[in-house]
């Protein structure tokens, strides 16, 4: 061979090491978004500021224990649901218009960093929320959640463009497993700052604010990192019409253009459904731990720990078997797995911690794994080009839909008088979510989104 065939080799090698080199840097700039802001998530949504905003509410309140946000009057003990249910009512009408401007313009990382630290900077200022200031707790929260789940949207689009098909599976893994890392990092520090505030010549409350604020700060810091290495890609294609038009507007052109992706649509349904159990089994388990098996505060909080914990765990050995299996069979078998933990969860005798800490386990080793794969397995589904545009309605249902699974855990409360009975009630999600998934043709669906079939799916 001449030396200049040799050197027409060697060319292409070389051009497709740097491809990959760089592709992975901006995997593991990426990571760290997850890193950054999983912190809000787990410190201050799941811990500290319902009950935090819940006392500075009622010391608001008036005599009959009524706030009046707006002259409306509002029970001092609800408000910290209705601001939440505003921040989804916000995120809802915002996401898919950021998505499709995201597509049209091809300049995601811009839009990135407005959502990141509009969203840090309102956490960390509600180191402010002192005394009866209910109203700028309201009005942060409602800031950062919408911003959270907006630059979520941006986050998840990026995926398609970093991974190649047959990575995509590995990466989100990492993502979600760095994610909970920071999580529970934080929620130790933060914990030691609450036990032991006495110590630090600290007020209760004041070490609350400091673990709130602590939580932005640490997103804002963290996010340099994947706004450092993650860059923008040339427009693919023109997202849909209608990008000046209303959220509500531009989801429905969103989701009539699905309708040309029929196998992408039947997805995301099933997603809605069993993601809704998941979200639901999240956000009333603390609800069922307190009230029906009587437990402390302090076992809920090392509850939720071990699950961050354990979520590492779960998301990376997921990802394993994915490789092997593919990502749409260790999602049914992850249902399977979360139809048993309910099942367990039903039939915990009360007043026993360390019952309750197995569950703790069982949900953290299939929680991380089933949301990671369920991003990867949808990215494979995006047309090119539409990326942030789709995954802002799967956002959507991952945190703007969620609403079924609470009625449906509260009516059965309401009707049975049982939060055993509420719980069990959930395995519904689980099993139709199962049965829907199972209908869906991944490779068929892959090929008709116009993508590349991997190996395993």
């Amino acid at each position: 061979m001449s030396a200049q065939t040799t050197e027409e080799a060697e060319g292409p090698a070389e051009d497709a090491a740097a491809r990959a080199a760089e592709r992975r840097r901006e995997q593991h700039g990426w990571y760290f978004y997850d890193f950054a802001c999983s912190v809000y998530s787990t410190s201050v949504l799941t811990v500290f500021l319902g009950p935090y905003l819940t006392a500075v509410a009622k010391a608001a309140a008036d005599a009959q224990g009524y706030v009046h946000p707006l002259g409306i009057p509002v029970r001092a003990g609800s408000f910290f649901a209705y601001a939440v249910s505003a921040s989804v009512i916000t995120a809802v009408l915002v996401m898919p218009l950021v998505g499709a401007a995201a597509d049209r313009s091809g300049r995601k990382k811009p839009l990135l960093a407005a959502a990141a630290y509009t969203g840090a900077a309102a956490t960390t200022a509600m180191f402010f929320l002192g005394g009866e200031r209910y109203l700028l707790g309201g009005f942060l929260l409602i800031v950062a959640n919408a911003s959270l789940s907006v630059s979520m949207v941006l986050y998840n689009a990026y995926l398609p463009q970093i991974a190649e098909p047959d990575e995509r599976d590995t990466v989100s893994s990492r993502g979600w497993a760095f994610g909970y890392t920071s999580g529970a990092f934080v929620l130790v520090l933060n914990l030691v700052l609450f036990q032991g505030h006495d110590s630090f010549g600290l007020t209760e409350g004041a070490a609350v604010r400091i673990c709130l604020a602590s939580a932005g700060l640490w997103w804002g810091a963290f996010a340099i990192i994947p706004l450092k290495r993650l860059r923008d890609r040339a427009v693919v294609r023109h997202a849909v019409p209608g990008g000046a038009a209303s959220g509500w507007k531009q989801l429905i052109a969103t989701l009539k253009d699905m309708r040309r992706h029929p196998l992408t649509l039947a997805f995301l349904l099933a997603y809605l459904i069993y993601n809704d159990g998941i979200q639901t089994v999240i956000s009333q388990a603390s609800v069922y731990g307190s009230e029906e098996l009587d437990l402390s505060q302090s076992t809920l909080i090392v509850a939720v720990l071990l699950v961050q914990v354990l979520a590492v765990a779960g998301a990376l050995g997921m990802g394993r078997l994915a490789r092997s299996y593919g990502a749409k069979r260790t999602i049914l078998g992850s249902l399977v797995a979360w139809t048993f933990t309910l099942a367990a969860g039903f039939f915990l005798p009360s007043g026993a911690p360390v019952a309750f800490f197995l569950l703790a386990s069982m949900i953290g080793l299939v929680l991380g794994g089933s949301q990671a794969l369920s991003r990867s397995l949808f990215s494979h589904l995006v047309p090119a080009g539409k990326e942030a545009e789709y995954f802002s309605a799967y956002e959507m249902s991952d945190r703007g839909v969620s609403w079924v699974g609470p009625l449906v855990f509260g009516l059965t409360y309401q009707v049975t008088g049982s939060y055993r009975d509420a719980i069990i009630s959930l395995v519904a999600f689980f099993a139709l979510g199962f049965v829907l998934l199972a209908r869906v043709p991944v490779r068929e669906a892959v090929a008709a989104a116009g993508n590349p079939v991997p190996d395993r799916i």
